[in-house]
């Protein structure tokens, strides 16, 4: 193990705490009001405020804000939902919860995204949605392809978990008209310890969620303590955030520029050490618009590498196995070469706020020597 490499870059992610989550959070233990409250409400509020939207409707998870959204969505049995194998289960595990069937394509190799050719080449008189991934924090622009699957019933939900604080062009993620599920879990940009967010596009949406997320309960729940008896309409999961996750979320907000900015200047320490380096491409995150969640390479010689990595003492991973070959989506499987070459080739390197340009050199020297043996 090297003994230069410090705990930061043995660790392939970490959260990281300006400070205040702390005292935020103990000021909502002090009010006795630990689950939805206020403070969960006033998350909402400045979420909304920070993307410029109207509205923004706080669940428990990512996973729970994709399920929710495609319900909003009127996704459901008989329909089918278009997804990049490349992505964490839960936004698969989100589409089944629905009823609703998978139909994995591809990704850009260069992005780890979806394509809007991609999109188009993969619709079927089926297909209800399509689930962008905005792996890494890009934005996936499908904005070309918009029109097109707007006039067919087809709603663009994007799984944002990577991509809060984000844009595609001028526009930041959650802002450009699709029905966006951020992640706010405990190694995102910007963490609740645990919680999600769905920006919806229209206030029937943000009611649907908002009923989804307390058991299909219609009435709100400041109100249910003045009244005798409370009216469910439908189903419903108890998918609330809780005050304490709340608050640590906007402790993190006010910090948020500095977390985009460290971000980013990690990611271009990263790019700039790699580049001498052959059998190695990174991934492209669109630096200047991303605030990057991952930094990914992609080299034949993956799993050697891995391995050597990992004895040495120094935290790589694999973000993600691909969906289509898991022996749970078995039924959904399809060739998509891409995807296939990636999953064997990917490789995450320790990549958060703990890290220092001391612990980048210190990955990147050992990544060259493992790739010379």
């Amino acid at each position: 193990m090297i003994t230069s490499t410090k705990p930061d870059a043995r660790r392939n992610a970490s959260p990281y705490l300006y400070g205040q989550e702390a005292a935020a959070v103990a000021q909502v233990l002090e009010s006795g009001q630990y689950g939805h409250s206020d403070v969960t409400e006033e998350f909402e509020h400045r979420i909304a405020e920070f993307l410029g939207v109207p509205d923004a409707v706080a669940v428990s998870s990512g996973t729970a804000a994709l399920h929710t959204a495609l319900l909003a969505a009127g996704v459901g049995p008989g329909s089918e939902v278009i997804v990049p194998s490349m992505t964490f289960c839960a936004t698969v595990q989100a589409i089944l919860a629905v009823g609703a069937a998978v139909r994995f394509i591809d990704v850009d190799p260069a992005t780890l995204c979806v394509t809007e050719q991609l999109v188009r080449d993969a619709v079927t008189d089926a297909t209800a949605a399509v689930v962008p991934v905005l792996f890494g924090g890009r934005a996936a622009d499908l904005m070309g392809a918009r029109g097109e699957l707007n006039a067919r019933g087809i709603a663009v939900v994007e799984d944002a978990a990577h991509a809060f604080g984000s844009r595609s062009g001028p526009h930041l993620v959650g802002t450009a008209g699709a029905l966006t599920c951020f992640s706010f879990g405990p190694i995102k940009n910007l963490t609740c310890g645990q919680g999600g967010m769905v920006i919806p596009r229209t206030p029937e949406e943000a009611d649907t969620v908002r009923r989804l997320r307390l058991l299909g309960v219609q009435e709100p729940q400041g109100e249910r303590a003045n009244t005798t008896t409370y009216r469910v309409g439908g189903f419903g999961m108890r998918y609330q955030l809780s005050a304490i996750n709340a608050a640590i979320g906007l402790a993190q907000l006010d910090h948020f520029a500095t977390t985009a900015d460290t971000r980013r200047h990690l990611w271009r320490t990263y790019r700039d050490a790699l580049a001498p380096l052959d059998s190695v491409t990174l991934v492209d995150v669109d630096v200047d618009n991303a605030v990057p969640h991952l930094c990914q390479i992609l080299t034949p010689h993956r799993d050697r590498v891995f391995t050597a990595l990992r004895a040495r003492g120094i935290g790589v991973g694999v973000h993600y196995p691909p969906n289509h070959l898991q022996p749970a989506f078995a039924a959904w499987r399809r060739l998509l070469p891409a995807t296939e070459r990636v999953g064997r080739e990917v490789l995450s390197l320790p990549f958060h706020q703990h890290l220092t340009e001391t612990d980048i050199d210190v990955v990147v020297t050992a990544l060259g020597q493992a790739l010379a043996s």
